[in-house]
């Protein structure tokens, strides 16, 4: 099974969005996946998170939600602080758990989205980034293009390679249409970002099946 986590420069980046086409390109493409959402922050009025819950519709096998998305915390805040608020503790071994869960549900790719950022904290010293390379997961990066997106990608950049995590590609995911120089952004980005551009996704775009297949390829054509 090939596993996938998907990272963005800052919260509402678009994972989630992002997420869903590559879910419904893998489909196109044949292969089996699966959405996970280990941690979350924020629940609807059925107690439980949207993003995960687009996960969950999407995947190729039926999961309960608590396998989706094993900790939800009620505050859409940072979940460090709102697992405080709710005596909760962020702990790796039910991430760990979710992993080896899944590892028996015969499906061929595996999608994490993460929550927030890169640096997300879990606790006063650890980072989900660091699970991420405890776990040795290739990431996707997802870049929301609007004003100081050139700043936030370039500094999640030099942190992913200090790191040493495996990078597929990044998506530019216009999230302000009416953002100034989109373009020059976007291909400003091209050059500095060392990892293949894997596609440009358009403001509120439906999902089409084209731009999923087309993302999910592109995806599957950078792994080993």
């Amino acid at each position: 099974m090939n596993t996938l986590f998907i990272t963005g420069t800052d919260t509402d980046a678009g994972k989630t969005y992002v997420s869903r086409l590559l879910l419904t390109g893998f489909a196109i493409h044949q292969k089996s996946a699966i959405g996970l959402k280990p941690i979350a922050a924020g629940a609807d009025a059925d107690g439980k998170n949207a993003d995960a819950k687009v996960l969950q519709s999407l995947s190729a096998v039926t999961m309960p939600y608590d396998m989706v998305n094993p900790i939800l915390l009620q505050a859409p805040v940072a979940p460090h602080l709102a697992a405080v608020r709710e005596g909760k503790t962020l702990d790796f071994a039910v991430l760990d758990q979710q992993i080896a869960d899944t590892a028996v549900l015969g499906v061929s790719m595996r999608l994490i989205e993460g929550a927030g950022g890169w640096l997300l904290p879990v606790s006063d010293s650890l980072y989900l980034a660091d699970w991420v390379v405890q776990r040795q997961l290739p990431v996707v990066l997802v870049v929301g293009m609007k004003l100081g997106c050139l700043n936030h990608a370039m500094l999640t950049a030099r942190e992913l390679r200090r790191s040493g995590v495996t990078v597929l590609g990044w998506v530019a995911n216009v999230i302000d249409p009416e953002m100034l120089l989109l373009d020059d952004n976007i291909a400003d980005l091209t050059k500095r970002l060392p990892w293949p551009r894997l596609a440009i996704v358009p403001y509120q775009q439906t999902a089409s099946d084209e731009l999923a297949a087309q993302l999910a390829a592109a995806v599957l054509q950078q792994l080993p």
